[in-house]
């Protein structure tokens, strides 16, 4: 093997995958590279850059391709004058408008085709078109559009999440609706306890009474003496 083949640079590492547009396993890591560089941009940024930083162990060449991508820097790591002149700009606004200006020009392929519908694609909108465009497997694909959310946000437009599919009942509402007509059962009265209500002590409602009065009349009582008794029955109790 030639030494030359010993050690691979970062640009033919990039060029070797065959994709086109920069990917990276985290791409959290480009948004902290980013935020790094608007507060410190050294001359030259490079690999031991980004390893001195803490960040994308072992894949500091994809966030140095991916910063070389949207022009921050040249091929040889050096910044570039319209690099600098967008990460020293300080206002958040005018820094977003400026940056978003680097990402319309990096993804000139995607902006032409997709216009600003671009910025609002969900991410698999973005994975159907970075796998088609450079023909990748699904996992750099969505690598690539992980990479393209992250400069997307940096430059002040939120990512979109994937619209929720039709036809599913969310669990929590099923426990809902569960949980509701438990409560109605257990609120709704049995027969017999309406009947038990019915009979509890001061309730008049659907409740009938029945006197039964026996008198025993002695058999050798006068006639006069049938009457005082019926006389009292009907004064006492048949007009009450």
């Amino acid at each position: 093997m030639d030494s030359s083949d010993a050690t691979i640079s970062p640009i033919s590492e990039y060029e070797r995958t065959m994709a086109s547009h920069p990917y990276i396993s985290g791409a959290g890591n480009i948004t902290q590279m980013i935020t790094f560089l608007r507060k410190s941009f050294p001359a030259t940024v490079n690999s031991d850059t980004v390893k001195k930083l803490g960040l994308a162990p072992n894949n500091e060449s994809y966030v140095i391709n991916a910063l070389q991508f949207i022009g921050l820097i040249d091929e040889e790591g050096k910044r570039t004058e319209r690099g600098h002149e967008v990460m020293a700009t300080h206002d958040d606004q005018e820094f977003q408008k400026a940056f978003e200006s680097l990402i319309r020009e990096s993804y000139k392929d995607l902006f032409d085709l997709r216009g600003e519908d671009a910025l609002t694609m969900t991410k698999d909108e973005l994975i159907g078109y970075f796998r088609s465009a450079d023909k990748t497997s699904d996992v750099i694909g969505g690598r690539q559009a992980s990479v393209f959310q992250a400069f997307r946000a940096i430059s002040g437009h939120e990512n979109v999440a994937a619209p929720a599919k039709k036809g599913r009942t969310p669990k929590a509402s099923s426990k809902m609706a569960s949980s509701k007509a438990t409560k109605q059962k257990k609120l709704s009265p049995t027969p017999e306890a309406g009947a038990a209500s019915a009979l509890q002590p001061g309730s008049t409602k659907g409740v009938g009474l029945t006197v039964r009065v026996e008198i025993n009349l002695p058999a050798e009582a006068s006639a006069e003496t049938y009457d005082h008794i019926f006389k009292s029955i009907r004064a006492n109790l048949l007009n009450e």
